[in-house]
Order: structure tokens, then sequence, then C-alpha cells
């Protein structure tokens, strides 16, 4: 709760960097997905020719989430859809961007009265709207405040929208939201573009990124995460073997301790945990190399993992260059 009231205050630290953020939109998609009912369609229209942001990734996946959790909830006992924009824009004086909701647009004109509070250029636009039951006045006009809620105690701090609201105002962007009831909702996000020459430095960095061919095996009960990490290790050359079931990761494990250089696996799992999974993993080799994943860093620090032999501790969500540089580094320190 600290950590997002300094995000809303602007007085939290950011890893601002050139950032396409295509890649992480889809990445948050697909872990919704899993996690939502099939009532619920997701419809993504994502633009591959957008330009990049300055942005911290874990800060654009958090307001993937937070938006479409919103929807989430609002139409979990009737379902309906989710509609998720991606494209580039341009705003002047002389040019009168369009500001109509996605998914509804028969949603009052006179609700689409502001347009984005910005300097003219380039931005990126991302829409997130939903089919639920839509907000009156009162609520449309409070949804950013800090605290302000529609939801029960056991279902959130009242501070998701204004978090998202401080992140996208400290990247000197905007954020405008229609609703109206029974006709849904619909969030319209504006990011500044950066420049082609910030744009080729974030390539060149990506290219860059240290690649192996160790044996490694990932385990998490999610069976999307596992996917995707799964990917993001066998384009980077290595050898990946997954698992969505900490048992059968330990029985595998047992039967061939030799055939793996490393093991990267969740925290929180059904039966076996990571923390007792890795138990097991150094009782059979010792020094073993490990990384734990979690989103919970008030169970695990740097301190615990390391009196448990743990060699790296990653908080989700786990991005691409995170889990390249601290693969390279533990395997590196292994091999020295």
């Amino acid at each position: 709760l600290v950590k997002q009231i300094l995000t809303f205050t602007r007085q939290a630290e950011q890893d601002l960097k050139p950032l396409k953020i295509q890649p992480v939109i889809k990445e948050a998609i697909q872990l919704i997905r899993a996690s939502i009912p099939a009532t619920i369609e997701i419809r993504q229209t994502i633009s591959p020719d957008c330009g990049s942001i300055m942005a911290d990734p874990t800060q654009i996946h958090q307001i993937i989430m937070n938006l479409c959790t919103n929807a989430y909830h609002i139409m979990r006992e009737s379902g309906g859809v989710i509609d998720v924009t991606l494209s580039q824009v341009s705003l002047s004086p002389d040019i009168s961007p369009d500001i109509s909701p996605d998914i509804n647009p028969d949603i009052n004109p006179d609700r689409l009265s502001r347009k984005p509070d910005l300097p003219p250029g380039s931005y990126l636009k991302l829409g997130i709207s939903d089919t639920g039951s839509g907000m009156d006045d009162l609520t449309l006009q409070r949804i950013f405040d800090p605290y302000f809620t529609t939801k029960p105690k056991e279902e959130g701090t009242g501070m998701g929208l204004a978090v998202v609201h401080g992140i996208i105002k400290s990247y000197g962007g905007d954020i405008l939201a229609y609703s109206e009831l029974e006709k849904g909702s619909s969030f319209q996000i504006y990011l500044p573009v950066v420049d082609d020459e910030s744009t080729q430095s974030l390539i060149e960095l990506n290219a860059t990124l240290p690649e192996g061919h160790e044996s490694i095996m990932v385990v998490d009960d999610e069976a999307v995460i596992t996917e995707i990490n799964q990917n993001i290790l066998e384009n980077m050359g290595y050898r990946v073997s997954p698992f969505t079931n900490s048992e059968k990761a330990l029985d595998a494990f047992r039967a061939q301790p030799e055939k793996y250089d490393m093991i990267i696996t969740d925290m929180s799992m059904p039966k076996i945990n990571g923390i007792q999974l890795s138990k097991e993993i150094l009782s059979v080799r010792p020094g073993f190399p490990i990384i734990i994943c979690t989103g919970y860093n008030d169970l695990l620090n740097e301190e615990i993992i390391k009196t448990l032999g743990i060699k790296k501790l990653i908080m989700k969500p786990v991005l691409r260059k995170t889990l390249a540089l601290t693969v390279r580094e533990v395997l590196d320190e292994i091999h020295a």
C-alpha cells in the first residue's frame, strides 16, 4: 500500500527506458485470459507499428492488469467483452483526436467532450473498454480519487485507478474515462512517443541480451507463465523442461539430477511450494543454482534466500531482460 501511495504521489523510483509496449500488453492479456472465465471474451487490436515510449515495463504491466481486472469484476456474473487496442496518433490544435469509446459508440456524445490535456506530438493511444454495467456520473467523477472504491472491502484498497492515473501523469501522458449505465466503460490512455534515436538504442539493448545453451527446468503452476518463460529462454538458446506440477518436477529432477543446469521456480504452488522444492533439490545436489520467483516480497527477501541456498530472487511480473540477465549471472557464477 505504501508503494501504491508513493506511485500515486509520483515519489516512487522508476526504471524508465525506451520501451515497445506491445509485448508487455500481450503478456498481461495472456495472464488475464488464464485467470478469468470463458464467459468473458478478450479482443485485442494491437498495432505492431507503434513507436516506443519512456516507461517502466512493470508499471505498464500494472496498468493493463488493473484496468482489465476491474472490467472482469464488473462482468464476472453476466459475462461480456474486454477490448484492448493500441495505435499511434498525432495530437495538435488542428487535429481533433478520435476519443470515441472502442466498443460502445452509442454512448452520449456529450460525455466525450474532453480532449487529452497534452501538448502537440505523437502519442500511443491505449484503449481498454468493457461491455459491463457502466458507471453513473457521480462515480465517474471520482474514480481516480485515492481510496474511493465501489468494491467490497475484501476486493481492494481503492488505490488502483489512482495509481494508474499517477503512473500515466508521471510519463507526461493523460487518461480519459467514459461510461454510461448499461452501456459499458472505456478508458483511453495517451503516452508520448520517444524519438527514433531512443528506439534504436532500445533495439540495440535487446539485441545484446546474453544467451546460453544450458538446460533449465522451469516450474510454475500457472501454465501460461510457464509457457511465457519457456519461450523467452528457448529464444535465447537454452534447453527448457517446463513443469506445472512441482511434485512431478521434483520426481524428474531426482530421476536425472545431472540433466539440469538450473531451476527457475515459482514460490506459491500447491502441495510443494518454491521453498520446499528448493530444499529438496539442494538435498540431492548441494549448491545447485536455483532462481525463485514471487509476487509477494513480504514473504521473501535476498537475506532469506541466501540462508536457504537459493541464488537469486526475481519479483513478478518477470520481464525478458530481467530473466535473461539474472539467468546468465547465476550460471556464470557457477561456471567461474
